[in-house]
C-alpha cells in the first residue's frame, strides 16, 4: 500500500523525476492495491507506471495499454504481477468490470478509471497529475518534453 507519508502534493519538473516517484510508489505496493490515474494527454500517466512497474519489481516494457486496454506485467522477484489497464475507450464502468481484473491477486493501475473503478474496488488510490496546457504544449511534439506537473496523491474508499 502506498505509504501515508506519499499523500500529498509532489511538483515534478522532469520525466526522470515522474519514474522516480513512481519507483518511491511501488516499493510500497502489495497485491490488492488499486491506484487511479488522471490526467490530460502527456500528463505522465505512463511514465508514472514504468517507475511503478520498477519499483514493484515487473516484467516490462510498460507502455500505454489503450489500444489493448490491460496488459499484465509478470514479477520478476517474489511479489504480484502488475496489471496496468487504461479504462479511456470503455464505455461504462460495467466494461471496465467485464475485463474480469483480479484485483486481490495483483497490483492494478487503471488510467482514466475515475468515475469506474470505484464500482470494482472497496478501496484505491488517486493519483491525479496535472500539467501546463494550451496551443503550444498540447501540440503532439510536445507532450514528452520535459515541463513542470504537479502530482496529488489521495486515498479513497467506495
Amino acid at each position: 500500500m502506498v505509504p501515508d507519508e506519499m499523500l500529498g502534493e509532489y511538483a515534478i519538473a522532469t520525466a526522470g523525476e515522474m519514474e522516480e516517484l513512481g519507483r518511491r510508489i511501488g516499493r510500497g505496493l502489495r497485491a490488492g492495491d488499486v491506484i487511479v490515474l488522471t490526467g490530460p494527454l502527456g500528463a505522465g500517466k505512463t511514465t508514472l507506471t514504468r517507475g511503478i512497474a520498477d519499483g514493484l519489481g515487473v516484467r516490462g516494457p510498460v507502455q500505454s495499454p489503450t489500444f489493448v486496454i490491460a496488459r499484465t506485467h509478470p514479477s520478476v522477484t517474489d511479489g504480484p504481477p502488475l496489471v496496468h489497464a487504461d479504462a479511456y475507450r470503455l464505455g461504462d464502468a460495467a466494461e471496465l468490470e467485464d475485463l474480469g481484473l483480479d484485483l486481490d491477486a495483483s497490483v492494478t493501475i487503471v488510467e482514466w478509471g475515475r468515475g469506474s473503478v470505484e464500482h470494482i474496488a472497496d478501496a484505491w488510490w488517486d493519483i491525479e497529475i496535472a500539467r501546463p496546457v494550451g496551443d503550444a504544449v498540447d501540440d503532439p511534439e510536445n507532450l514528452d518534453l520535459d515541463a513542470p506537473r504537479t502530482v496529488a496523491i489521495t486515498r479513497h474508499a467506495a
